[in-house]
């Protein structure tokens, strides 16, 4: 029974999760996405003190449960274990606990943490790793339906479902890191089950070191056991020493397999003695409760510490794409405050990117902030509506807003290109940028100050421009636009 209940929950959780990255329509976002903020490392790392206490209570009480229902990519490491499992039955066994290897992971990146190096922060964090496979290979073929789905519906003369602008590679480096982290951790769930959690994963090691105190645990009855081996050899943790009846509890994920496998019913998940000794054979690191401690207080201490493609000539000629400007300053996510303020807790999932309705937000591919979003607007512009990005971050590192605060927020300003505008390149009136600016900080005078007849030009009034990008996305100008935003270090309200 346990294990029918954990194996649904974590289905139904690994599906919802799923949604939330795959979802354009804003749907999963507001129906689950607390889903992304009850994960470990984002809730650590946005000081979210509820549910890291609720995450902690919950491991000392029932184990590491979070690595078996909550995180993605646990469970899909449990649904890749699964399907190798149909060809070869009985294929795992029991392997002393890499500790090494385990505990040098945590510590190099808990050090990363604390000295910002976010390249590798972002690489380990197993939400975040989930986030951007979702993201770069399922949400494709979920829009992919979608447009197959509405051009059915059209020909019914329905419009249940709408076509939406496909963008199937956003960044070939998070792309590339996506489809690695999926062949390494496929790989290992394949042969070895949990073998990525219990060697690299620096949240499970956090999570092991938790549950050796867990109040409630499988347990082997040593009067009833005959040392058969079916129970180890059906552990994807490969934790459990039959031939001395213990189990390594730092390692185990509370998966329920092997209590349903032994036939002699030594196997139980029960409450265990306060006062209990260390099970015969189990290895423990020396001092686990100060390296318990000392772990927590290090990361206590990092944790401080469609887009729019516009038809401007009437469908009449070619239209040749948009290009990106060069900006010496990134344009950062409305509500991200400041590079400094990104750096400190995005852990690069992907979720803002996936969520934005507009295509604006894009992964980075500067080592300094690398797979961290930035906003360009070659595809859209960031509407003074929409609040998307704000709403779906689970870490903090896109804060809050409202849509009041989005329409008086800067998060940068727009710089007019002489060379590039078209009435003075081509000699035709135009005014596009003034006409679509939201805020009102453009306006249009004349090229020639002697003449009031000459062919108007745009000035902007940066004290206004809240460098939303309508102007740069509306722009004729090709490939290069005649006026685009130049990002703020530090955004500020006006």
């Amino acid at each position: 029974m346990l294990r029918k209940i954990r194996v649904i929950s974590a289905v139904i959780v690994l599906l919802l999760v799923t949604w939330l990255f795959v979802d354009f329509t804003g749907t999963a976002a507001r129906s689950v996405g607390f889903l992304a903020k009850v994960q470990f490392l984002p809730a650590v790392l946005s000081l979210n003190v509820a549910v890291i206490v609720g995450l902690v209570l919950l491991t000392l009480l029932f184990g590491r449960v979070y690595c078996s229902v909550i995180c993605p990519l646990g469970v899909m490491q449990d649904v890749v274990s699964w399907l190798a499992g149909k060809r070869k039955k009985n294929r795992f066994g029991y392997s002393k606990p890499k500790n090494w290897l385990r505990y040098l992971v945590l510590c190099v990146f808990v050090v990363a943490v604390i000295a910002g190096v976010n390249a590798f922060v972002v690489l380990l964090a197993p939400y975040s790793a989930y986030g951007r496979i979702a993201s770069s290979f399922f949400q494709p073929l979920y829009l992919l339906a979608n447009n197959l789905l509405a051009t059915i519906a059209e020909k019914a003369d329905s419009y249940m479902f709408y076509h939406v602008d496909m963008w199937v590679l956003k960044s070939v480096a998070v792309t590339g890191v996506a489809a690695l982290t999926l062949v390494v951790v496929a790989v290992l769930a394949w042969i070895g089950g949990r073998t990525y959690c219990n060697t690299i994963c620096p949240v499970g090691t956090t999570l092991g070191l938790l549950s050796r105190f867990s109040l409630f645990r499988p347990v082997i009855d040593t009067a009833k056991c005959n040392h058969c081996g079916l129970c180890s050899r059906n552990c994807k943790s490969s934790c459990i020493d039959s031939k001395n009846s213990a189990i390594d509890h730092s390692r185990c994920v509370a998966c329920f397999d092997c209590i349903g496998k032994c036939h002699q019913n030594a196997i139980s998940y029960k409450m265990r003695p306060l006062a209990a000794k260390r099970e015969a054979g189990q290895e423990a690191v020396d001092g686990s409760r100060r390296d318990f401690l000392t772990t927590s207080a290090m990361l206590a201490t990092a944790a401080v510490v469609s887009a729019q493609e516009k038809s401007v000539d009437g469908g009449l000629a070619v239209i040749e794409d948009k290009q990106m400007p060069e900006r010496k300053t990134p344009i950062l996510p409305p509500g991200a405050i400041s590079a400094n303020s990104m750096a400190d807790h995005c852990t690069a999932c992907q979720l803002c990117v996936s969520a934005c309705p507009n295509g604006v937000l894009r992964p980075s591919e500067d080592l300094s902030s690398f797979m961290q979003p930035y906003a360009s607007y070659e595809r859209g512009y960031c509407r003074p509506e929409c609040t998307r990005c704000s709403e779906v971050c689970p870490a903090g590192a896109i804060k809050p807003i409202t849509k009041a605060e989005k329409s008086s927020l800067q998060i940068g300003h727009a710089v007019w290109v002489r060379e590039n505008c078209v009435p003075l390149t081509d000699g035709v009136e135009c005014g596009n940028c003034a006409r679509h600016c939201p805020s009102g900080a453009i306006m249009m005078v004349p090229s020639d100050a002697n003449n009031p007849e000459s062919l108007k030009i745009p000035v902007v009034n940066t004290s206004r421009c809240i460098g939303c990008g309508a102007c740069e996305n509306l722009c004729p100008s090709r490939p290069f636009s005649a006026i685009y935003v130049e990002g703020h270090e530090m955004q500020r309200m006006i």
